[in-house]
C-alpha cells in the first residue's frame, strides 16, 4: 500500500483538509474506474470537467481528491487536496506511486511534426538488435522488450506512462524511445518524466484544431526542451527553420543534425531508389533500406541519437544497415504481374504528403502514372484540407479524394474542403470516391504497368473510425488482395 502524503511528493498544494498520512490503494482520473481506497485526481478536459464527477468518486469509496476547486460539501474520511493545475500534479503522483521508474533507464524523447514514430521504433530495433533490453512507446505499439502492448494514443496519459516505465524496470529495460506529442507536452503528460535526451525532426502544419495557431504549437514543443536537465542532449533537426529555435533556452547538451546546413551530425544522399538509400553520414557510408529524402533524415537521427548513447560508430552503421521500415511508413507492395508498385503512408499533413509524393517523384522515370489515394481526418484541422488537396493533385498524374477517419463528421463534406484547394490546371486529374474501399479498388483498376498508387492518411491503422464506431480497415491489406485479385 501506498501512503497519500509519498505520493504528493513535488507536487504543490494550494491548501489540504483531512489526513495526508492515509493508505492509498491507486490513482484515478475517470471517476467510473474508482473504487475503495482509490485516489481521484478531477481533470479538466475539452469534453468535460472532472471536478462535476467529484460525488461520484466519493460514493465509490475515493479515500482522497486531488481538486482546483475544493468542493463546497466534504465527505468525513476523505482527505481534499487543492492543487493550481491538477494535469501536472498527477504527472508527479503517477511518478511517485510508480517508484520514478524513468530515473531507473535511460529515457530519449522524439517530437516533431513528422518522423516521430519512425524514429522512436527504430531506435527500439537497432537497440534490440545491439543486445540491450529496450522500450518503446509509440503511435504504433508499446514495446516492454520483447513483449507488446496495443497503443491508444501517441502520447499517452501519465498513469499509463509510468505504469509502463515500471513494468521496464521489472524486466530490465536499459533505453526507452518515445513519441512525445504536443498534446502530451501541453496536458503534462511528460511532465516529472526523467529524460537523458530529446530529439526534434521538423515542424509543419497540423494539430491547429487544437492549438489554434501555430506559434502555440511550435512553442509547446519548445516547452520539451526547455524542461530537459543539464545532464540530458539535446538533438535538432537545423535544416528545419525551427531547429534552432527549440535549442534556446534549453539547459540540455546541444546537438545538431542537417542535410544541408552545417551541423555536428551531417550526411549525403549518394543513392535515392525504391529499394533504398545510400548515404554518406560523417565522412561513413551506408546503405539503409528505408526510402526518400525525409527518411535520410530519420536515419541521421538515429545514428546520431547511438552516438550520443554510447555505441560504437562501426557497429551503428552496421546496425543502421539492417533496419527495415515502420508497418504504415512507405510500406510497399509490387503486383507480381504487371509491377504496379502500391505505397501506404501514414502521411496525413501537408509536408508529409509533400515528402512522400516528392520522393515517388525524385524516384520515379515519369513514364508511369502516379495515383494518389488521400483524404482527411474529420473532427479534426480543418485548415489544412485544401492544403492536401492543392499537394495531391499538383504532384500526382491522378488523385482520388476519400474518405479517411471522418469520426462525426460529413465524409462528403470534408472531401468538399479538401477539393477547395485544388487549382484549375488540375481539375481534370481528380475525382472523389467516398467509400475509401472503393477507392482503392478504383487506384488500381486505373493502374497500368509499372504504375505507382499512394495510398496516404492512414498508414499503420487497421480500423476506419465513423460516428465513434470503429470498423477493421487495413489500407495495406486491402491493397495487396485487390492487386493480386487483378493480377489472375
Amino acid at each position: 500500500m501506498k501512503i497519500l502524503k509519498d505520493i504528493l511528493y513535488r507536487v504543490n498544494m494550494e491548501a489540504v483538509a483531512g489526513d495526508t498520512g492515509v493508505s492509498i490503494n491507486s490513482l484515478q482520473f475517470d471517476s467510473r474506474k474508482v473504487q475503495l481506497n482509490d485516489v481521484f485526481v478531477a481533470i479538466r478536459g475539452t469534453v468535460s470537467d472532472g471536478h462535476d464527477f467529484i460525488k461520484k468518486a466519493e460514493d465509490q469509496g475515493a479515500i482522497a481528491i486531488i481538486c482546483e476547486q475544493m468542493p463546497e460539501k466534504k465527505v468525513n474520511g476523505v482527505t481534499y487536496v487543492e492543487v493550481k493545475d491538477t494535469k501536472k500534479a498527477l504527472a508527479y503522483m503517477a511518478s511517485n506511486y510508480y517508484d520514478t521508474p524513468s530515473e531507473k533507464l535511460k529515457l530519449v524523447g522524439v517530437t516533431g511534426t513528422n518522423g516521430k514514430t519512425t524514429i522512436a521504433t527504430l531506435l527500439y530495433d537497432l537497440f534490440t538488435n545491439a543486445g540491450f533490453k529496450a522500450g518503446l512507446l509509440s503511435t504504433v505499439k508499446v514495446m516492454v522488450g520483447d513483449k507488446q502492448y496495443e497503443a491508444i494514443r501517441t502520447t499517452p496519459d501519465s498513469i499509463t506512462i509510468n505504469s509502463y516505465l515500471k513494468k521496464m524496470n521489472d524486466v530490465g529495460v536499459e533505453f526507452c524511445f518515445m513519441e512525445v506529442s504536443s498534446h502530451g507536452i501541453d496536458q503534462h503528460r511528460t511532465t516529472a518524466l526523467k529524460f537523458v535526451g530529446g530529439i526534434f525532426t521538423n515542424l509543419s502544419h497540423d494539430h491547429l484544431d487544437y492549438h489554434k495557431t501555430f506559434a502555440d504549437y511550435r512553442d509547446v514543443k519548445k516547452r520539451f526542451f526547455d524542461e530537459l536537465p543539464a545532464s540530458a542532449f539535446a538533438l535538432s533537426n537545423v535544416d528545419d527553420k525551427n531547429g534552432l529555435v527549440m535549442l534556446q533556452n534549453t539547459k540540455a547538451k546541444k546537438y545538431t543534425y542537417a542535410l544541408k546546413s552545417y551541423a555536428d551530425y551531417r550526411a549525403q544522399i549518394l543513392e535515392n531508389q525504391f529499394t533504398g538509400l545510400l548515404l554518406k553520414i560523417n565522412d561513413q557510408e551506408v546503405w539503409s533500406r528505408l526510402i526518400g529524402s525525409f527518411n535520410a533524415y530519420n536515419v541521421l537521427a538515429i545514428f546520431a541519437t547511438a552516438d550520443l548513447l554510447g555505441l560504437e560508430t562501426l557497429e551503428i552503421l552496421k546496425l543502421i544497415s539492417e533496419l527495415r521500415s515502420v508497418n504504415g511508413r512507405f510500406q510497399y507492395v509490387i503486383s507480381e504481374k504487371e509491377k504496379i508498385t502500391a505505397i501506404v503512408d501514414y502521411a496525413h499533413t501537408p509536408d508529409a504528403l509533400k515528402n512522400v509524393l516528392e520522393t515517388i517523384n525524385s524516384i520515379r522515370t515519369k513514364n508511369e502514372e502516379l495515383i494518389t489515394v488521400v483524404g482527411c481526418g474529420g473532427d479534426r484541422d480543418t485548415t489544412k484540407r485544401p492544403k492536401m488537396g492543392h499537394i495531391a493533385s499538383a504532384l500526382s498524374t491522378k488523385v482520388i479524394f476519400t474518405s479517411d477517419n471522418p469520426r462525426t463528421e460529413d465524409p462528403e463534406k470534408i472531401i468538399k474542403d479538401v477539393e477547395a484547394g485544388v487549382q484549375p490546371q488540375n481539375f481534370k486529374k481528380t475525382m472523389s470516391v467516398t467509400n475509401r474501399k472503393q477507392a482503392i479498388k478504383m487506384a488500381c483498376q486505373l493502374a497500368r504497368q509499372n504504375d505507382i498508387i499512394l495510398i496516404a492518411g492512414k498508414g499503420h491503422e487497421t480500423y476506419q473510425e465513423i460516428n465513434g464506431e470503429k470498423f477493421d480497415f487495413d489500407d495495406f491489406k486491402i491493397v495487396t488482395q485487390t492487386l493480386k485479385e487483378l493480377d489472375k
